[in-house]
C-alpha cells in the first residue's frame, strides 16, 4: 500500500534506476588489514575534493564486526576506490565507533559522522581521521543510523540525524558555524525490535526531506523542511507506524510514503540522483532492494544476493542523472563491496 504522499524540490520521475543496473560487480574486501574487523554495515560516497586524506567518489565503510564476527564489536572505517580489485585502507579506528553501523560524509567540508550501537556515541571525525568531538546520553542511547544535511541556506547551520532505539527516536544534532552543538530528540515512536527500528536515514537536500526506514512496522515515511525541526518530540509517530501528530503541523511534519509489501524488514537505504529511493530488505527473500518514487510507486524489485542469510546493510549511490547512476552496497555475507551498474 502507498501513501498519497510528494515532496516538492524536483520533478517527479518513475524511470527504474534499478532495471538498468543489470552488472553486480565486486569492488573489494572491507575486512580491516590490522585487526581484521568485518561485517560492513553503512556505506558512503566521498561528494567532494576537501583537501583530506579522502578522495572524492571513494568508499567509505564502516565494520560492525571484529575479526571473530562479533557482532557489536567492530571500531573501524574502511576507504575503498570505487573500482574492482580494491583494497581497504584504514581511515579511522577508535571504540567511539564501536559497533559502527552509520557513517555519512558533508559535502560541506568533508566532515565524517559514524554511529557506533555499542558505544552509544555518533563521533565526529575530521577529514583526516582524527577524532573531534562525540556525542553521547540518554538521547543517543544505541544509535543505529545517521544522515548529514548540509546547509538548506545560507547561514543556516549543518545538522546530523541519527536513529536511536531510545522510544524510536530520531536525534537531530545542529553544528557548525550557525549550529548550536546540541543534540535534540526531534521526533519519537518508532517501532523498535530485534535490532530493526528507525534506520537507512537519507536527507535530500533539494526538498529538505528527510526519510527514514522502519522495518518493524514496513514503512518509509518522510519528515518535510527536517531542517526546521528543532524542538523535543515535534513528531510522535503512532503505534503503526503510519499516523503522526506534528507539534507545528503549518512548519514541518510526516508523511507515510510507503507501507506493507514488498517491503519486508528493510533496514538500508539509498537516494538516487533523481530523488527516488532503493531500500533494502533484510527477512523473506533476503536481500530484495526496493526501489521507490518519493510518491510511493514502486518501480522495481532485484535479489542481489541469493544467500538466505541476510546481508545487505549499506546502500549509497553515486551519480547526476538517470543515465550515469550506480549503486554501491555492503555484503556481509562476504565481508564485501559491491557496484549494481548498467
Amino acid at each position: 500500500m502507498s501513501s498519497a504522499a510528494s515532496h516538492g524540490g524536483r520533478p517527479a520521475d518513475t524511470t527504474s534506476i534499478l532495471k538498468k543496473l543489470t552488472k553486480n560487480v565486486v569492488i573489494g574486501s572491507t575486512v580491516d588489514a590490522k585487526n581484521g574487523d568485518q561485517g560492513p554495515r553503512a556505506i558512503s560516497v566521498v561528494p567532494c575534493k576537501c583537501h583530506g586524506v579522502l578522495t572524492k567518489n571513494e568508499l567509505l565503510v564502516c565494520n560492525f564486526e571484529d575479526s571473530n564476527g562479533v557482532d557489536g564489536n567492530g571500531t573501524t572505517m574502511e576507504a575503498l576506490d570505487p573500482a574492482p580489485s580494491s583494497s581497504p585502507v584504514r581511515f579511522f579506528q577508535n571504540d567511539a565507533i564501536k559497533g559502527c553501523d552509520g557513517d555519512a560524509i558533508s559535502a560541506h567540508d568533508a566532515t565524517v559522522y559514524g554511529a557506533g550501537l555499542s558505544s552509544g556515541k555518533i563521533a565526529v571525525i575530521n577529514k583526516n581521521g582524527g577524532l573531534a568531538k562525540t556525542y553521547s546520553g540518554k538521547t543517543i542511547t544505541d544509535p543505529i543510523s545517521d544522515a548529514s544535511s548540509d546547509p538548506p541556506q545560507n547561514f543556516s547551520p549543518l545538522y546530523i540525524y541519527g536513529g536511536t532505539t531510545l522510544g524510536g527516536g530520531i536525534v537531530s544534532i545542529s553544528i557548525g558555524f550557525y549550529g548550536n552543538g546540541l543534540a535534540t530528540q526531534v521526533a519519537k515512536g518508532f517501532a523498535v525490535s530485534k535490532g530493526l527500528g528507525p534506520t537507512g536515514l537519507q536527507y535530500d537536500p533539494d526538498s529538505d526531506t528527510l526519510y527514514i526506514v522502519d522495518g518493524v512496522t514496513n514503512t518509509i515515511v518522510a519528515f518535510s523542511n527536517s531542517s526546521k525541526l528543532l524542538d523535543k518530540d515535534e513528531i510522535v509517530v503512532g503505534s503503526d507506524g503510519k499516523t503522526f501528530q506534528c507539534k507545528y503541523p503549518k512548519t514541518t511534519c510526516a508523511t507515510l510514503v510507503y507501507s506493507g509489501s514488498p517491503l519486508n524488514a528493510p533496514m538500508a537505504s539509498a537516494l538516487l540522483p533523481n530523488g527516488n529511493l532503493v531500500v533494502a530488505n533484510t527477512q523473506g527473500t533476503a536481500n530484495t532492494l526496493v526501489e521507490l518514487t518519493p510518491s510511493g510507486q514502486v518501480l522495481d524489485t532485484e535479489v542481489v544476493d541469493t544467500s538466505s542469510t541476510q546481508g545487505v546493510y549499506g546502500l549509497a549511490a553515486r551519480g547526476s542523472n538517470d543515465s550515469n547512476t550506480v549503486l554501491f552496497f555492503t555484503d556481509t555475507n562476504s565481508n564485501t563491496v559491491h557496484e549494481l551498474e548498467p
